[in-house]
């Protein structure tokens, strides 16, 4: 049985492209389209299709991806969350994996790419595509041994802020600052910022303002 797809989006042709993007996919099929989350949350209580897997856009008028994706967890928390974004700053990433987005990924990722994330969320509910190997094991953050300094750095990094500004804060030079990124994005087993932003999330190290339920 395929696993079935829900799609909000407010560009017409930007949702029909992904619509026939996803179907031609093997084991997926798109059940539900939505052009804004009124559009969507409307279909929902009518009992349209309710997919494995939902995919949502992070800016749409009405309401947007993190009012989307709160309302989604309190009233169909069987669904999937994913954000699919054209956004790829920091606080982008944080707003919808804390609001219960399971991945986030972006809409310039090739089609292979795209088909394999909609696997490994069918199969394990959650993808972060900067994990070097996706079959890692769960990483021992005590064997890690996170320093004062380390875990200041995951802090802003968590943030809008430049690798410079956040040397400036720390009144280190932007050399230290690349070593700490370059340990951690070891540590982590990441590739850059983002993927890293989603470890500390996964992982609960820093404690980031929860977004709060839509009406």
């Amino acid at each position: 049985m395929n696993a079935t797809i829900g799609i909000v989006e407010d560009q017409q042709l930007i949702l029909k492209s992904l619509e026939m993007l996803v179907n031609s996919f093997s084991h997926f099929d798109v059940v539900l389209s939505a052009t804004n989350g009124l559009d969507l949350f409307e279909k929902l209580d009518q009992h349209f299709s309710i997919p494995d897997i939902l995919l949502i856009d992070v800016r749409m008028p009405l309401m947007d991806g993190v009012e989307v994706a709160v309302k989604l967890k309190k009233n169909y928390p069987a669904i999937k969350v994913v954000a699919l974004s054209g956004l790829d700053d920091s606080m982008s990433v944080v707003k919808m994996i804390k609001s219960g987005c399971c991945a986030y990924l972006l809409k310039s990722m090739n089609l292979d790419d795209l088909e394999f994330a909609l696997e490994e969320i069918w199969a394990k509910g959650y993808y972060n595509s900067r994990i070097t190997d996706m079959g890692y094991q769960e990483t021992n953050l005590k064997l890690m041994d996170l320093k004062e300094n380390e875990m200041e750095f995951l802090k802003l990094a968590c943030t809008d802020l430049t690798y410079h500004e956040i040397a400036s804060i720390m009144c280190l030079s932007i050399k230290t600052i690349d070593g700490y990124r370059a340990t951690l994005f070891d540590k982590f087993q990441v590739r850059n910022r983002i993927g890293l932003i989603l470890e500390v999330l996964r992982h609960n190290l820093i404690a980031f303002p929860q977004a709060k339920d839509s009406i």
